[in-house]
């Protein structure tokens, strides 16, 4: 039975291609991106015209993820015109890359603003809606950075990427009782397919960055060539979108905790599943296992 997503920041990337795979899964999706009549206008068009070629229930709805009124607003159209909503998915994130000392802490406050508040935003919008209705999946764009290969000139959107990952964490036990469940998917480095390095910031101030282009010369270049060189043949961000879809459509209650596609391979499921065992088993030992499943206590 198809169910109503939304997701957001799905106006290109992994979110425009989840959007679209799940529509062809025969749900009805709510591609959410911000400036939907202004600078984002033609993918709003290219999601209408995808729509009605291929027949499915792909729509767009304004978003903007640092805005509480724009995601109220969002969650609101999304409601009062399909009068459900089943799944929300985070996916709006922003990267900037460059040395670290580089960085004002308001260029950091930024990044953390969009990949982390930005969640919290959308989720007083959606939850109330969901723990209502006493079922709903929330899931959660990760990244294996958070705890596997961490190359350097990244560290802001790594930090940022590790306190969402933690706020889905505990947001998993928190809802657990609500019968609204939890995944976490994890790509891992795609160097194409995605905006994330051609719309990626850069530090403002300049002044620092000749002392590391001194010992650094070309150190971006060289990190994305080399990620790049690990991917195995055939590897594509497509497979970002299957994996949302697989997770949408298993049945409830029976959804993975953390799913990794990964294929540089840096390491970070290894390390997620000696986390998320060690999670279950503090539970477990706290006497609050049940937080583990999804269920209701009503």
């Amino acid at each position: 039975m198809g169910k109503t997503v939304l997701i957001t920041g799905a106006g290109s990337g992994f979110g425009a291609l989840t959007a679209r795979a799940l529509a062809q899964a025969g749900h009805t999706v709510y591609a959410a991106m911000r400036d939907t009549t202004g600078r984002n206008a033609g993918r709003v068009a290219d999601a209408k015209a995808y729509a009605a070629e291929q027949r499915v229930d792909l729509r767009t709805v304004e978003l903007d993820v640092l805005s509480q009124e724009s995601a109220d607003a969002a969650v609101a159209t999304v409601l009062a015109e399909a009068g459900a909503l089943d799944v929300l998915i985070h996916n709006a994130g922003h990267m900037v890359t460059g040395p670290t000392e580089a960085f004002t802490p308001e260029e950091l406050a930024a990044v953390y603003d969009t990949n982390v508040l930005g969640t919290q935003r959308v989720n007083r919008a959606a939850l109330p809606h969901l723990r209502a209705q006493q079922s709903g999946l929330v899931l959660w764009i990760g990244s294996t950075s958070t705890r596997g290969g961490t190359p350097p000139y990244l560290a802001p959107y790594f930090a940022a990427k590790a306190a969402m990952d933690s706020l889905a964490v505990s947001y998993a036990a928190e809802l657990a009782r609500f019968n609204i469940e939890t995944s976490i998917v994890v790509p891992g480095s795609f160097t194409s397919g995605t905006n994330h390095f051609a719309t990626g910031g850069h530090p403002a101030e300049q002044t620092v960055i000749p002392a590391y282009e001194e010992r650094y010369a070309g150190l971006m270049d060289q990190v994305s060539q080399r990620l790049a060189a690990l991917a195995p043949a055939g590897a594509d961000v497509s497979q970002v979108a299957d994996a949302i879809v697989e997770v949408v459509d298993a049945p409830h209650g029976t959804r993975p905790f953390r799913v990794h596609i990964d294929p540089a391979g840096d390491g970070a499921e290894e390390v997620s599943q000696v986390a998320d065992r060690i999670r279950a088993e503090f539970l477990t030992r706290i006497g609050l296992e049940d937080l583990l499943i999804p269920h209701t206590t009503a």
